[in-house]
């Protein structure tokens, strides 16, 4: 990869376009980047690393500070790096992300976001390949081949990490090969051998904690059986007494267990059988003889009870050949009732009739006349009604023809009214319209004008405020350059008291240590000591750095109200305020009068519209009125003829009555009157009829019956409840004897009376207590025995299948646990322990590799450097005390032949040792990128420890880089170098930014 051009712009220091033609620079293939400290050398590395990779080395990654502060506040940050690489040519172009000054934007500033091209030249002309970041960076990856921690360690050699890398000692070496190769992937795979060892051991000691929890419960199993238990942690510490035989012993002795307690179980429960037996025959015969005795007395009451049952079945025989004959006598007795009844009720109604002037000898006569003239007032009646109708619509129709006349007459003086209103109003709206129309423009006069006011005074805060901030920005800019000239004469008066302090260690006739001469003619004098002018030279220059870094605050807040003034003039804030002021106040009431024009022509449309609609709901209103009352007036005619000849037709009907209604009433009455004295006096034939028709039945009951009389019957007749007790007694009676029947005819009573014939008695309460006892005891131990054994056998049972769940699981476990061990000693080993005697771990193996190889290519340029004298070589030494090994490096002096620590070397050599590290690091990255050819290269400080000799060897060894057409840059103050490279790269920084030329001088 070879750089051929770089244009920066707006980048870092450098704040106008800058351009470098390093195919120009480097065409004697080697050149030197020098400039004072703080100019931006190392800016020029930055802004290459940028353009390849979009970010910079080191700490100034952040992309937001990129961009110069001495920049104008619109120009763009922009790096522009030609290159070729792998046989073609390249031009990317990168702007890092930037805040840029905005009229409308927030705080006056707008983000741009950050930009990339890459164009590629092709038949002599640059075609565009990509202005996507994301593409653009892939593409750039594949064609350099390194990533940019590869490019700022093979292309950019850091000088001080490499000096610290050598004196360090061996375990301190780790995290810089690490960084420098990216060995992340080594410390995985140990990551990962632990991780598996720790999975491993975790599923062996899960197996463990299985097999023990197997032993452990087939202990409890034991324990619970009463049997000696054995320590399971112990199990198998005894020559042949292993988990597995300590299991089979188990197990036989849990067998033996449950056959003994299957044997007692047996025998207890036959004895049980055998007192049970007993002692249920011994209670089922005092039973038996128990029922015999309450049978015999059961049957003495029923034979006591025998006399007063025939009794009553006697007396409830009278009761039922009487009660045949009840229906008949009730119906005497009820027609007997309805004869006295109905015969006072005829008499009533008779008396009625003759108080009411009606025939009471011939009501039916009466009855027939009377429902003749109702039936004509009935028929007459609808015309009545209708005649009563026609009176009530006359007398309405006559109130709605007074209402229609007199809401026609109201609803005109309304509708006049309102006209009279109508007119008035529309009066007012003419005026207001024109006023109304103009409030949309009026209000956005005041707003335009409101706005302007609010700009105007904040044009006039903002320009107050960058008058402030600019002239702090000048006075801090003019003692920043005082503060800097007082430096710089502090500086040129140490140089000139330098020349004095040599003069005073002349001696005469001794060569001069800067000239040579044996003469010394006119030697300086010195002012002052140099370490006073050396410690008032770092106070002035930390004075006047201060006043920098306080005047680029300052020149930050000059650009930044810059913007914001200029923001404000483009927004019009230049104007008079006073005029603004008094445009706002002319618009503001402009604005108000229009408000309240429209807001008073609002109100008068809403009335007038409302006018308009009451005008014409009252003029409906009234040409209702007229049409209702021309209708009613013509109802009232008509209804007025009908009610006439009605009124003729129905008087001679009516009688002495007001109405026919009132009339027909009157024979309603006179009609029920009638019809109940004829409905009487049937009743009366009828009841007569039923109290003879009960009589003949009654006698004819009676001479089949066996009474003599009716009476003779009565007195036989029980209530309900004498029946029901009578009946339930003999019931009763006849249930007990069937009862005795059947129970002195069962087989216990029958065995027992056998028993008590030949003298066989049962026991006693005490004797068949102590029986009872006896069995429940045998029940309870037979059944205390049998659970006994049934526990005993599951015991038996569980701790067969622990045994064969022991057995799998134990077999299962081997394999694991040989996994483990080989996985535990395997990790182990890589990360430096157990039998790893030099501790090295496998990420430290390989970097003692890559260190070996470093030591090999860098021993071939500290050769040339050191006049052959030196070489570095690798070290795999076992370290003091146990400490890990594997990364050492030491120095081998060939004039002695000894090898010592690298810590040993002087500061030239360190610096030779050092660089030659980091030639031989770049060569074996570069070999690990791929093969990647580097066809320019950079060097950065350290020369300045070198005497005129190792400054010499050092300088030919660089030339050596120069072969195959390599470039090489040399960052350094170094005058000799100066002196040496004729091609610079100058780097000049002033008050507003740096820049940078190409010198050619030729050699002194």
């Amino acid at each position: 990869m070879r750089i051929h051009r770089l244009d920066i712009e707006a980048f870092g220091p450098f704040a106008t376009p800058q351009h470098i033609d390093f195919d120009h620079l480097s065409a004697q293939g080697l050149f030197l980047l020098n400039g004072a400290t703080g100019a931006g050398k190392t800016s020029i590395l930055d802004a290459i690393c940028f353009a390849l990779y979009g970010s910079v080395p080191g700490a100034r990654q952040e992309g937001k500070r990129l961009r110069s502060d001495h920049a104008a506040p619109g120009a763009e940050p922009r790096v522009v790096c030609e290159f070729s690489a792998r046989g073609r040519r390249f031009e990317v172009t990168r702007s890092p992300a930037w805040d840029r000054p905005s009229a409308r934007g927030r705080n006056g500033f707008t983000t741009q976001q950050a930009k990339t091209l890459l164009r590629e030249r092709v038949a002599g002309s640059w075609e565009e390949k990509s202005s996507r970041n994301d593409e653009v960076g892939a593409e750039l990856s594949d064609v350099l081949g390194m990533d940019r921690e590869q490019f700022t360690r093979v292309v950019m050699l850091p000088q001080g990490d490499f000096a610290a890398f050598l004196r360090s000692k061996a375990n301190d070496r780790l995290e810089l090969l690490q960084k420098l190769f990216g060995t992340q992937r080594f410390e995985a795979v140990e990551r990962q051998l632990v991780h598996q060892a720790a999975e491993a051991a975790r599923a062996v000691q899960e197996n463990a904690s299985e097999l023990k929890l197997l032993l452990d419960r087939v202990a409890s199993e034991q324990d619970q059986l009463g049997l000696p238990a054995a320590d399971t942690s112990a199990a198998g510490t005894e020559p042949g007494q292993g988990p597995e035989a300590w299991l089979a012993g188990v197990e036989a002795e849990v067998e033996a267990e449950w056959k003994r307690r299957q044997n007692e179980a047996a025998e207890a429960e036959s004895l049980s059988s055998r007192l049970m037996e007993h002692f249920q025959e011994a209670q089922e015969k005092s039973q038996r003889h128990g029922r015999l005795g309450a049978a015999m007395q059961r049957r003495v009451l029923l034979e006591l009870a025998a006399p007063r049952a025939l009794e009553n079945k006697e007396m409830l025989g009278k009761h039922r050949r009487a009660a045949v004959l009840s229906g008949q006598l009730e119906a005497v007795d009820s027609a007997a009732r309805k004869l006295h009844t109905a015969s006072a009720r005829a008499a009533g109604l008779r008396e009625k009739l003759d108080a009411a002037g009606l025939d009471a000898a011939k009501p039916t006569i009466a009855l027939e006349t009377v429902k003749a003239s109702c039936a004509v007032l009935e028929a007459r009646l609808p015309e009545e009604q209708r005649l009563e109708g026609i009176t009530v619509r006359l007398a309405a129709r006559r109130g709605e023809l007074a209402e229609h006349l007199s809401a026609a007459e109201a609803a005109a003086t309304v509708v006049d009214q309102l006209r009279e209103e109508v007119s008035a109003v529309e009066l007012e709206i003419q005026p207001l319209e024109p006023l109304a129309d103009q409030l949309a423009e009026r209000e956005r006069e005041a707003t335009a004008a409101a706005e302007l006011v609010g700009i105007v005074a904040r044009h006039a805060t903002a320009a107050s405020e960058l008058d402030v901030i600019t002239g702090k920005h000048l006075h801090a800019r003019s003692a920043s350059q005082d503060l800097r000239q007082k430096w710089l004469d502090v500086r040129e008066l140490r140089l000139a008291n330098a020349a004095g302090e040599l003069a005073a260690a002349l001696e005469s006739g001794k060569p001069c240590a800067v000239c040579g001469s044996e003469e010394h003619p006119n030697p300086a004098q010195a002012v002052r000591t140099a370490l006073s002018l050396a410690q008032e030279e770092e106070e002035a220059r930390e004075r006047f750095e201060a006043s920098e870094r306080a005047l680029g605050l300052l020149a930050e807040q000059v650009s930044s109200a810059a913007q914001v003034l200029a923001g404000l003039v483009a927004q019009g804030g230049s104007a008079d305020a006073a005029a603004a002021e008094s445009t706002l106040a002319d618009a503001q009431a402009a604005a108000l009068a229009a408000r309240t024009a429209e807001a008073s022509l609002e109100k008068l449309r809403v009335r007038h519209e409302a006018l308009i609609k009451r005008i014409v709901l009252a003029q409906e209103e009234h040409d209702a009125s007229v049409g209702a009352a021309a209708q009613a007036s013509a109802a009232v005619h008509v209804l007025q003829e009908q009610c006439v000849a009605l009124e003729t037709d129905l008087a001679g009907l009516r009688g002495d009555f007001s109405s026919l209604r009132d009339r027909l009433e009157a024979l309603e009455a006179e009609r029920g009157l009638l019809q109940a004295a004829v409905d009487a006096d049937r009743e009366l034939e009828r009841a007569e009829q039923a109290r003879q028709d009960a009589a003949a039945s009654l006698d004819k009951a009676l001479s089949k019956s066996g009474f003599a009389s009716a009476d003779d019957a009565r007195r036989e007749i029980l209530s309900p409840a004498d029946v029901v007790g009578l009946e339930k007694d003999l019931a009763d009676f006849d249930a007990e004897s069937s009862r005795l029947d059947e129970l002195f005819g069962s087989e216990d009573l029958v065995l027992a009376a056998k028993e008590a014939s030949i003298g066989e008695h049962p026991l006693g309460e005490a004797e068949l207590a102590e029986s009872k006892l006896h069995a429940a005891n045998a029940a309870d131990d037979a059944r205390a025995k049998a659970l006994s054994a049934g526990l005993a056998g599951k015991s038996a049972a569980a701790v067969a299948r622990f045994r064969t769940e022991y057995q799998s699981l134990a077999q299962a476990g081997r394999e694991p646990r040989n996994r483990a061990q080989m996985l535990a000693e395997l990790a182990d080993t890589v990360r430096g322990s157990g039998d790893n005697s030099y501790r090295m771990s496998l990420n430290a193996y390989v970097l003692a590799a890559r260190l070996e190889q470093v030591a090999t290519a860098a021993s071939e340029r500290l050769v040339a450097m050191s006049d052959g004298r030196y070489t570095l070589q690798h070290t795999d030494a076992k370290a003091a005390r146990g400490a890990k090994s594997g990364l050492g490096l030491e120095v081998v002096d060939e004039w002695t032949g000894q090898r010592r620590d690298t810590s040993t070397l002087s500061g030239g050599e360190s610096f030779m040792a050092s660089l030659s590290l980091a030639l031989g690091l770049a060569d074996v990255v570069q070999q690990e990128a791929g093969g990647v050819d580097i066809e320019t290269l950079f060097v950065d400080e350290g020369f300045g420890s070198l005497d005129d000799q190792a400054l010499e060897q050092v300088m030919d060894a660089l030339e050596g880089l120069r072969d195959g057409g390599r470039v090489v840059g040399l960052v350094s103050h170094v005058g000799e170098m100066k002196q040496r490279i004729t091609n610079q790269l100058q780097v000049v920084k002033g008050r507003h930014g740096s820049s940078v030329r190409i010198a050619e001088a030729g050699p002194v």
